[in-house]
């Protein structure tokens, strides 16, 4: 009886290890597929991706700004009529950019966006045109300091060119509002090419101006009525 159990014991045992000989070899196996899988897996992102060509634009924001307007909406119409007078609140954000063209082909700038991301969403603001960028400074000419060289945004960029000047948004906010966001960011669209993104790293900044933004500027010989408001001035 006791050389039976012994036998048998024996049995079990030869045919645990067995068991464990198919396991190891079996783990092994996986083992080496899954190797390959990820060898594959990385020479397939270096082929996609690290030969890809770089983006057709770069850029950065040198310097931003952004200058915050209260003021209230004029209590007589055009025509000298009463009517409610309104809380008015803007943020003026200007940046001072540089992009560059490092593709192969000419670029066309066609349209500038400033982006904030509040709680709610991100509320983006064209930046002004040449137009609207001089009418701005004959409104508030103490803006004139930070203003620069207008941005040319109908620009075309040849090859290896780079060009800079200064965008300016406005948005109708409070500077609550604006303290408190969450992101901000500046975008390039081009025609048939990829929308620059440009986020600054540097922190904003609260210019230096020889005199408050309550009101435009009082054009001499101008009747009062006809006078530019900030309302105005920032529809």
């Amino acid at each position: 009886m006791s050389l039976l159990n012994t036998t048998t014991d024996q049995v079990d045992d030869a045919a645990k290890g067995e068991d464990f000989a198919k396991g190891t070899s079996n783990l092994i196996k996986a083992l080496i597929v899954s190797g390959i899988v990820v060898t594959i897996l990385i020479a397939v992102y270096v082929l996609v991706f690290a030969s890809a060509p770089p983006p057709p634009s770069t850029g950065k924001a040198e310097n931003v700004w952004a200058y915050f307007l209260h003021t209230t909406t004029p209590s007589v119409d055009a025509n000298g009529d009463p009517i409610p007078s309104q809380p008015f609140d803007r943020v003026l954000v200007f940046a001072e950019i540089k992009i560059h063209n490092q593709g192969k082909s000419p670029l066309v700038m066609h349209e500038v966006l400033s982006n904030i991301t509040l709680n709610d969403g991100i509320h983006s603001s064209f930046a002004a045109s040449l137009t609207d960028f001089q009418r701005l400074l004959v409104a508030y000419p103490q803006l004139s300091s930070i203003a620069g060289t207008p941005l040319n945004i109908g620009a075309t960029l040849d090859p290896g060119q780079t060009i800079s000047g200064t965008i300016f948004s406005s948005f109708e906010m409070t500077k609550a509002d604006f303290d408190a966001r969450k992101d901000l960011n500046f975008s390039f669209a081009f025609k048939y090419n990829p929308t620059l993104i440009i986020t600054p790293t540097q922190p904003v900044q609260m210019p230096n101006l020889t005199a408050p933004l309550d009101e435009p500027t009082k054009i001499p010989g101008v009747k009062k009525e006809k006078q530019a408001t900030a309302a105005s001035v920032f529809q």
